[in-house]
């Protein structure tokens, strides 16, 4: 069984950071060593002197090849996983999707066929549940037995996967009952469905106008609802790319109240804001659910401070990339046609590390927690995933706190034509990434293959009080 040690790093976990040497043997991490071993006893030695090693990081939303009207997101679980690798990301959970009429496992097994010998790294699934029916509630029990323990339901999108309050509170009881942990995407999507209307009308047609139509207290209201529902059936609640300050103030006070509420947040609301949306259709490029946020509002302060406090836990992408020519033109005419979503699974951990060695928002080990060791808390993974620890996976990021990077459309691995981060230099690069022990990504190149990666049943969420 091959042996490598990485040899000389400061390892950083969600609890500490020390200079160590981590032995690693087949696809196990077996030692953690504060003295050198003889070179002549592992197959390979890498030098890791000088730099920072961390768990792999964990996307706990990802969106592969998923159709949104007219449009098909350009990142296949190939294409997209590569990417993700690129950018130290060794595991994703991603969504197989009910439709309304259509089986729900029928969905797991359509994309797992997708997924299966075709993602580069680690992989698992939360099920959308698009059709709350008694077939659907049913099949739920199938498809928590593939190792399935997360249902993600949404507010939004009324006639294509929105549910009705009783609808949501009849999941939330059939996983009040199991464990299983209920993803929320927290709009309220008929008062929406009515800003949008009344903007066509008007001949509000550019990009701006559906971040317009989709205020911030329209997300707080849902997130509020959702989690009365949580509190009343006793289901754990997790509420999905959160950009507005008033869902993390319901957060914070559901969880003061004992309540197991969790939130996610994303780069995008992060680092990008409302204004980018307001220069004529190149905005497009900038469209997501929920949108982009004013921060003069103070929703990415909120955001920030929610992460490093803990009332936010995970820091996840919502990955979901449309080209710009082709795809996000289909609304030239028309804001409402315009599909949503960002490429941002390449860049996550490395914003992450930059706000953590550049911007100072967190101390480095606050910086694994959002990034590896809670979502694989949050999702039943830990301590196979989110740590580097003995018994663990191997999956260890190799990164020299000094060297910089510029993030461009030019030079990123992610299948689509622009970067909606174009231009910005973060602090702290990427040299090396093992998923399992086998290295994917080293001296500027990718060493995977498309078929390393293997589907991860999960078990429930740790984090629960």
């Amino acid at each position: 069984m091959r042996r490598t040690l990485i040899e000389g790093g400061t390892v950083v976990t969600a609890t500490e950071s020390c200079i160590a040497d981590v032995l690693v043997e087949g696809e196990r991490v077996v030692a953690l060593l504060d003295e050198k071993m003889e070179s002549r006893e592992v197959d390979e030695t890498i030098d890791a002197s000088g730099r920072l090693v961390f768990p792999g990081s964990i996307d706990a939303h990802t969106h592969m090849e998923i159709p949104f009207g007219a449009a098909t997101s350009k990142d296949t679980f190939e294409t997209g996983t590569q990417a993700a690798a690129w950018g130290g990301t060794t595991t994703i959970i991603d969504f197989p999707i009910q439709m309304k009429g259509d089986s729900l496992i029928g969905s797991f097994a359509e994309t797992m066929e997708k997924a299966a010998g075709h993602a580069a790294i680690d992989f698992g699934f939360h099920q959308i549940v698009g059709d709350v029916n008694e077939q659907s509630l049913k099949e739920l029990e199938l498809v928590l037995a593939e190792g399935v323990t997360s249902y993600k339901l949404f507010t939004a999108y009324p006639g294509v996967y929105y549910s009705t309050d009783g609808e949501v509170a009849r999941v939330m009881q059939w996983a009040a009952g199991n464990g299983s942990t209920i993803l929320m995407h927290a709009e309220n999507g008929a008062a929406i469905d009515l800003l949008r209307a009344q903007a066509l009308e008007r001949g509000d047609t550019a990009p701006l106008a559906h971040a317009l139509t989709r205020p911030a207290a329209l997300e707080g209201e849902a997130a509020h609802r959702v989690i009365l529902l949580a509190e009343m059936t006793g289901a754990p609640v997790y509420i999905v790319h959160i950009s507005a300050k008033q869902v993390v103030e319901e957060i914070a006070a559901a969880r003061s109240r004992g309540t197991n509420a969790f939130g996610e947040t994303c780069p995008q609301y992060l680092y990008l804001e409302l204004a980018m949306l307001d220069q004529g259709f190149e905005g497009a490029k900038f469209v997501c659910s929920p949108p982009l946020r004013d921060p003069s509002e103070g929703h990415q302060d909120a955001l920030w401070r929610g992460l490093a406090s803990g009332d936010l836990q995970v820091i996840a992408t919502d990955h979901c990339p449309f080209d710009f020519d082709g795809q996000k033109t289909l609304g030239r005419n028309d804001f409402t046609q315009i599909p949503n979503g960002l490429p941002v699974v390449e860049h996550r951990f490395p914003l992450m590390i930059h706000a953590a060695l550049k911007e100072k928002r967190f101390s480095l080990n606050r910086m694994v927690d959002i990034s590896a060791t809670a979502p694989a808390k949050m999702f039943g993974l830990y301590p196979q995933k989110g740590t580097i620890a003995v018994g663990s996976d191997a999956d260890i990021v190799i990164v020299d706190p000094k060297a910089t990077s510029i993030i461009s459309a030019q030079t990123h691995h992610m299948n689509v034509d622009y970067s909606c981060f174009e231009g910005m230099e973060l602090t702290g690069a990427i040299e090396t990434v093992i998923s399992r022990g086998a290295t994917l990504v080293a001296g500027g190149e990718f060493l995977g293959s498309s078929s390393h990666g293997r589907y991860l049943r999960r078990g429930l969420n740790q984090l629960l009080m």
